[in-house]
């Protein structure tokens, strides 16, 4: 999407994790070289990911689908070696491609989290990326698009550190990834597209139901300074010299309190010892209705997929199937990517919404 709105060439080099989250990977944590058959290698340290490439069972993995619908080359980031593994990474990529430019690109802005922020959940990613890329010999440009879109830091404490706008996305920029949007479960993303085609409201998202307001910044993207953005990172900082994951993880939980691997390694033990649970239409609706009214009495306009997947305690992989009974059954609350959480009393198909 990006892409497509800032530059004129047809292909770009998308470096990026595998890590997909237990919606569609049940193993904890991002995936490496090892866990995918297929792989193609660009440098001795650097791999990518084919349309033909498969996630080794039980991992799973949105990167080959998504090769086989974009034009792109899609790249693996592994950070099993720790930041000095992603900047050798980095650096290997950049001596093979010759590369015009370099952007880093983060949707939601937590990138610039300090580390203490009571809503920061998912930092580990974004500094060890952000550690890495002030580490190579390179001009990079660090661009915040949907500031606060993944439901992480406010928009309000973003503002005073964003740089100059770049883009404000609209809905021709979001056009050449519409059909992914119909699968992927990427929730800042299908935000950020939703706010450029002009949905407005409050989003209630993930497990925990945040609370994510869709307002006229959500599609803006915004320059900041690498050295900015570092000297704000308390996490980033201290893993400058890390060589594993482990390492990274254990500055994590000193700085930050905890690592998101941990979350995901409970969350996931929990959800193994939840029975199977089959998609009953009647009873999806029914407990639909029952979470749409909760959501919409604590101000929530709009919800993805993940959330209702999640809020009616079903297994992941059971998602594209709820997507498309509620959507068959209720087209006019699909607002894609979004689901559209109506006003008590509006009329569904002929049928009032409790």
């Amino acid at each position: 999407m990006f892409h497509a709105a800032l530059y004129d060439e047809d292909q770009a080099v998308i470096l990026t994790y595998a890590w997909d989250r237990l919606l569609i990977d049940p193993v904890p944590g991002p995936r490496g070289p090892d866990s995918f058959t297929g792989l193609e290698p660009m440098t001795p340290a650097v791999w990518a990911v084919p349309a033909k490439a498969r996630p080794i069972a039980p991992a799973g993995s949105t990167l080959p689908r998504l090769a086989a619908e974009l034009p792109h080359t899609f790249a693996l980031i592994d950070p099993h070696h720790g930041t000095e593994g992603i900047t050798r990474q980095l650096e290997e990529l950049i001596s093979h491609l010759s590369p015009a430019s370099i952007d880093l690109l983060d949707v939601g802005g937590d990138i610039l989290a300090r580390g203490d922020e009571p809503t920061l959940k998912s930092p580990l990613a974004d500094a060890v990326t952000l550690a890495a890329c002030c580490q190579v010999n390179a001009p990079i440009r660090l661009l915040v698009a949907g500031p606060g879109l993944d439901g992480e830091l406010p928009p309000d404490d973003l503002r005073g550190v964003l740089g100059p706008l770049v883009r404000t996305l609209t809905a021709k920029d979001v056009e050449p990834i519409s059909s992914v949007l119909e699968w992927h479960p990427s929730e800042a993303t299908g935000m950020l597209a939703a706010t450029a085609r002009g949905i407005r409201g409050t989003c209630e998202m993930r497990d925990a139901g945040l609370p994510v307001p869709l307002t006229d910044e959500g599609p803006t993207v915004h320059e900041v300074d690498l050295d900015d953005a570092l000297s704000r990172n308390q996490l980033a900082r201290a893993i400058m010299a890390t060589t594993t994951l482990d390492e990274v993880e254990a500055h994590s939980r000193e700085i930050c309190g905890y690592s998101e691997i941990d979350y995901e390694r409970n969350k996931a033990a929990r959800l193994k010892e939840q029975p199977p649970v089959k998609l009953d239409p009647e009873a999806v609706l029914s407990q639909l209705d029952q979470f749409e009214a909760e959501a919409r009495s604590s101000g929530a306009t709009h919800t993805t997929f993940r959330r209702i997947t999640e809020a009616l305690n079903l297994n992941g992989s059971l998602r594209e199937d709820l997507r498309q009974l509620l959507i068959s059954k209720r087209p006019q609350q699909y607002a894609a990517p979004l689901w559209r959480i109506t006003a008590s009393g509006t009329t569904i198909q002929g049928e009032p919404t409790p």
